[in-house]
């Protein structure tokens, strides 16, 4: 049992796990992130529920998987119809508070759980990406250019919406924090950097000189693997064909540089925390919603199982977690909602049904159980569903219309081959198919998702009226004009 505590949760936007300090890697800053895991635990194998923005947060916010709840892609958000810990946690008298980016639908009326949001990003138009619903004969998307035309230093929409959460979060630490004393309360700080647009403000963009930058790994067009869900994805989001060494040289450079931003208001929520005598009741968790191919094997965004997309940065500290601990048994985003339960004091029946997860206190505890994390993908730039499972050192990611992928983590971190067609390997694969179908069928929940996606497309005017919308490029912030092209 572990005393009931506060807690903040922060949840930055497409964070690539490797690219952090503590993650090992040789270049990008993030103080602030490699202190908290030395004062915490970090788990190095997490991965999200969904590689895409929507999804993610639905199921960070139930505590289930996809497949369970039915919010597919990013047209189809959460409606605060399926109880999540925010509800719960309400409902049971704790004041939970959110501030900044949600992603959920944002229609008039929809009740999403928290006593109090600030400054919500919600769907454009509570529809969202409808081009997403589009699942054969892909549409080329018309704003992919906005990726390399964009790169470099400056500052956003998304730069100032960071800034205005971060202050935000400041002063409610200071001003509404004490007065909610009689049960814990939890503070979501969501953030929306690093996702692009690339562009990083210069006191951090200036901080990676275009030396620092290597060529992605299998950048070079004949070194891409020819998968043909990744030939989907990359003609959808042609994101690659407008790059230049030069602009290939900004877009990583203003990645590193938005990280290395996340990282200083991260620092400066913390820091609140120490000034205000919160650090020692309260309980931290920083994480992300997904990662970012960051043009590894000439792909950019999110949407495919690679670990440096469905992968996730995951960190916890505070009073009853282990120090300076890094755990490798496979985590995942259903883990966070029994980890929330126990830290507010609500680990009992009442707040669970069905949910698969295994609280990060018993994974950070030495805990290995005896199941296999699931992450799955339904949107926009794929035509088929797309299921990654972990099984001790292999990674296996099933498609229900093309062939499998097969990784071996522990000998090739970097995912550069895949062993699914390597007879050597056709027990594991099996063994890996026999426990992902133990999990769900893929094929039925791929229909399932497909049979949704149609209805929405037609209520919105079927396949030419969604292309003719547009793309929407980025969401934009609340206060900040919806620009679709």
């Amino acid at each position: 049992m572990h005393k009931p505590t506060n807690l903040v949760i922060i949840m930055s936007d497409e964070h690539n796990p490797k690219i952090m300090g503590v993650s090992g890697h040789p270049v990008v800053k993030t103080p602030h992130l490699d202190a908290l895991a030395a004062r915490g635990t970090m788990f190095t194998s997490a991965y999200t529920t969904s590689p895409v923005c929507v999804p993610a947060r639905a199921a960070f916010a139930v505590g289930k998987y996809v497949h369970q709840i039915g919010y597919w892609d990013n047209a189809d958000a959460y409606d605060g119809a399926i109880p999540s810990w925010h509800h719960r946690l309400r409902d049971a008298g704790h004041y939970t508070a959110s501030i900044g980016k949600l992603h959920f639908r944002g229609h008039e009326g929809d009740d999403y759980g928290f006593n109090e949001m600030q400054i919500a990003m919600q769907i454009i138009e509570g529809k969202g990406d409808l081009m997403g619903l589009v699942r054969n004969d892909l549409p080329e998307r018309a704003l992919s250019w906005k990726i390399a035309k964009l790169a470099g230093p400056g500052e956003t929409s998304y730069t100032s919406y960071d800034r205005d959460i971060c202050t935000r979060a400041q002063i409610w630490l200071r001003e509404e924090a004490p007065k909610h004393i009689d049960k814990p309360w939890v503070l979501f700080v969501s953030l929306v950097c690093p996702h692009f647009p690339l562009v990083a403000p210069a006191e951090f963009y200036y901080q990676y000189l275009p030396e620092c930058v290597q060529l992605p790994k299998q950048y070079a067009p004949h070194e891409r693997p020819k998968h043909p869900y990744l030939r989907d994805y990359a003609e959808s989001f042609s994101y690659d064909k407008y790059f230049d060494p030069e602009k290939l040289s900004k877009a990583i450079r203003a990645y590193y540089g938005l990280v290395s931003f996340v990282d200083d208001n991260v620092g400066k929520v913390l820091k609140v925390l120490d000034d205000t005598g919160l650090t020692a009741n309260t309980r931290v968790l920083y994480t992300s919603d997904h990662g970012d191919n960051l043009g590894a094997r000439g792909l950019w965004g999110k949407s495919t199982m690679y670990e440096e997309v469905a992968g996730i940065p995951l960190i916890i500290a505070g009073p009853d977690i282990p120090v300076g601990r890094k755990v490798t048994t496979p985590a995942n985003h259903v883990d966070t909602y029994p980890f929330i339960m126990e830290c507010t004091g609500e680990n009992h029946p009442s707040m669970y049904d069905n949910h698969p997860g295994h609280s990060l206190f018993t994974l950070a505890a030495g805990h290995v159980p005896d199941r296999n994390v699931l992450s799955e993908y339904h949107g926009m730039g794929s035509t088929t569903g797309a299921f990654m499972i972990r099984h001790g050192q292999f990674k296996y990611v099933h498609y229900a219309a093309y062939a499998p992928q097969l990784f071996d983590l522990q000998n090739d971190p970097e995912e550069l081959q895949d062993l699914a067609q390597d007879a050597a390997y056709a027990t594991v694969l099996s063994d890996c198919r026999e426990r992902l179908y133990a999990i769900c069928d893929p094929e039925e929940v791929d229909a399932r998702a497909k049979k949704r996606q149609h209805e929405l497309l037609t209520l919105n005017g079927g396949r030419e009226a969604v292309i003719k919308r547009g793309d929407l490029g980025f969401s934009p912030p609340p206060g900040y004009p919806v620009v679709l092209g």
